[in-house]
């Protein structure tokens, strides 16, 4: 008796790993964000498969943004073949799409998220399961590499994370995700079983299980950022040879387990500070990528938004310890002043006039 395709095997596999992971208990019940696509038939098609081992309730939904004609069809469509493969429950979540200074792309995505975190709560769902691949994640990282936007966003997106995690903004539909701690929380739980498939596989997968995928015609619309991101990786793929995409994978992979040391690290040098003051000459012998990080931890902690917190406070605050020449306090956002007096800093609630 033959196995399955090694495509389906590969989803499957990837599935089963992630929802162990994620710990979930018998009787529970997770999301599958269906589009419709390749890649998130694939994914519903190997949750169906293995979700009833672990005694996990499946819910489809697919999200209709009602911004193509046509597109009611294609998301019944997508849930018709869920039932199909043996989702215990698929449903159309239509969305109204305004436009807002982001443009229609991050509008779109604003009310998709919003949707699927609306039926997490409504099926008391432990987590939402979202189709991105290792392609959408080489191209997260490639865009995160032309944006020159820092080491945390070349992380990629993560296998397992709230709404927002303490390190990253979710922004994609079908790719880019910017770090950024400004975002509100959200207790929803996101997993991306098939960051490590390629889209490739997840055609071949729907192929063997004789699935029928929609196209969405913006993948080809080289309007859109994300479609040109794609060309340009493709083109990388062709001049350089094969592997450009895998090792953009792998390379996020790396870059997040060094951050969320140096993170980790941070917090527990904060926990040791305690609150202010804290000596000067104490503060000054860390490492550059540490100190910047005690800062941030400890001026969230003392009050300040962590989405306002930007490089320029973290630069000017670190200078009264590297660069002391007298300067007046540093003003941080949340009402907060940071100085430095007799050696020593503090942290203290800004005079409103």
């Amino acid at each position: 008796m033959t196995g399955p395709h090694p495509a389906v095997a590969a989803c499957r596999r990837q599935v089963r790993s992630a929802l162990s992971d994620a710990e979930l208990a018998p009787g529970s019940t997770v999301v599958i964000a269906v589009s419709g696509g390749a890649d998130s038939l694939a994914l519903a098609a190997a949750v169906a498969f293995e979700a009833p081992k672990l005694r996990i309730r499946t819910v489809a939904v697919t999200v209709d943004h009602q911004l193509q004609d046509g597109s009611a069809d294609v998301a019944l469509r997508a849930a018709e073949q869920c039932r199909d493969l043996g989702v215990d429950h698929a449903e159309v979540r239509t969305v109204d799409v305004a436009a807002a200074g982001d443009g229609p792309e991050s509008a779109a995505r604003t009310a998709r998220y919003a949707a699927l975190e609306a039926a997490a709560a409504s099926y008391d769902a432990g987590a939402v399961l979202l189709g991105h691949t290792r392609d959408d994640q080489a191209e997260t990282v490639l865009l995160a590499l032309a944006r020159g936007s820092g080491p945390r966003a070349l992380t990629g997106m993560a296998p397992q994370a709230g709404r927002v995690a303490r390190d990253e903004r979710i922004e994609t539909g079908r790719g880019f995700e910017t770090a950024s701690a400004s975002a509100p929380a959200s207790s929803t739980t996101f997993l991306r079983p098939l960051l490590d498939v390629t889209r490739e596989e997840t055609h071949a997968a729907c192929a063997a299980l004789r699935l029928e995928p929609w196209h969405d015609p913006h993948n080809d619309d080289p309007r859109y950022l994300r479609v040109r991101v794609r060309k340009a990786l493709a083109d990388l793929e062709t001049d350089i040879g094969p592997g450009v995409v895998a090792g953009l994978a792998r390379t996020a992979s790396l870059v997040r387990d060094d951050l969320d040391y140096l993170d980790d690290q941070a917090i527990q040098l904060a926990d040791g500070l305690g609150e202010s003051p804290w000596r000067a000459d104490e503060l000054a012998i860390l490492a550059i990528p540490l100190r910047t990080r005690v800062w941030r931890e400890v001026l969230r902690r003392a009050g300040s938004p962590a989405a306002s917190l930007s490089k320029v406070h973290i630069d000017a605050v670190d200078a009264l310890v590297t660069a002391w020449h007298g300067q007046q306090p540093i003003h941080i956002p949340g009402a907060l002043q940071v100085r430095r007096g007799a050696g020593l800093i503090h942290v203290e609630g800004r005079r409103v006039q």
